[in-house]
């Protein structure tokens, strides 16, 4: 399969039925997984989180071995050693209409584009967000997991066309702030670092809970509790996470300036060592 970017269950392919659930109602999960030198990063998180998703949502999870061997035989065919993988798991086919199959095929999707965003090199200087009007609904059994209906995100991205705008912040119907559109938003205050609850809404990026233990490593409170937009323009400082940055002080949000040498040098660091080394499959 030389110069295959996309594998379709083990097998190289750019299409899929259009009776695929993923396709037709968004009946699915997915991952977006840093490579570094030919290898995935946090390998064993995103499966992890993968996992608890195919639960909530009653998808039979694919093997991890499975998905070890699929990624391994993508990565060592395509050309480029920086890059994303994306990996995306359907309900698979299914009749007209909303009811599940009684006996789903999952189906799985493993694609590869090269390089890494070129933002992680130099952000010391931190990066600019803006807040979102676009509001995110609640929905406790889909509340932390990565599913596939991201028209929520996708309305949010439409708000601006700044190129230097890096993410929006997005709130829940309530104006308390939730996380970004791609990452997962933190405050940095005198009693510590908090980040929004993702009890109703979110995504648990597999970046957030290193930055949790991380930071208790370094002698830093961590704690998650309700933050509404004023609480971040009277914070000392901002910064956003996700799985290809690691973590990125903020420099600014909409009009107001932000102060990105308030975060921990150390903490940007420590987490960027982890979240970007690469490491084995399995």
């Amino acid at each position: 399969m030389p110069g295959s970017m996309t594998l379709i269950d083990g097998e190289p392919g750019d299409r899929i039925p259009v009776s695929d659930r993923g396709l037709q109602y968004g009946d699915g999960l997915f991952e977006t997984i840093a490579v570094r030198d030919g290898r995935p990063c946090l390998w064993r998180q995103h499966l992890e989180r993968l996992a608890t998703g195919c639960a909530r949502l009653d998808i039979p999870a694919p093997a991890p071995a499975r998905l070890a061997a699929e990624a391994e035989a993508l990565l060592t065919n395509v050309a480029a050693a920086d890059g994303v993988l994306k990996l995306v798991v359907t309900r698979g086919s299914g009749p007209r209409g909303y009811a599940s199959p009684p006996a789903p095929k999952p189906r799985r999707i493993l694609s590869f584009a090269p390089g890494l965003p070129a933002v992680i090199d130099g952000a010391k200087a931190g990066v600019r967000l803006t807040l979102c009007r676009t509001r995110l609904g609640e929905n406790q059994r889909l509340a932390g997991i990565k599913h596939l209906n991201r028209l929520e995100q996708v309305l949010a991205r439409a708000e601006w066309s700044d190129p230097g705008v890096l993410d929006g912040v997005m709130c829940n119907a309530h104006g308390q702030v939730v996380c970004g559109t791609m990452s997962n938003l933190y405050l940095l205050d005198d009693a510590g670092i908090a980040t929004p609850p993702l009890t109703h809404c979110g995504v648990a990026g597999t970046v957030r809970t290193l930055v949790r233990d991380c930071a208790r490593d370094l002698g830093v409170p961590f704690a998650e509790r309700v933050l509404r937009p004023e609480d971040l323009f009277a914070a000392h400082g901002l910064c956003i996470s996700n799985a290809l940055l690691g973590v990125l002080p903020v420099a600014r949000i909409g009009a107001h300036r932000c102060r990105p040498e308030a975060v921990p040098a150390a903490l940007i660091e420590r987490v960027r060592q982890i979240a970007l080394e690469p490491e084995m499959q399995s």
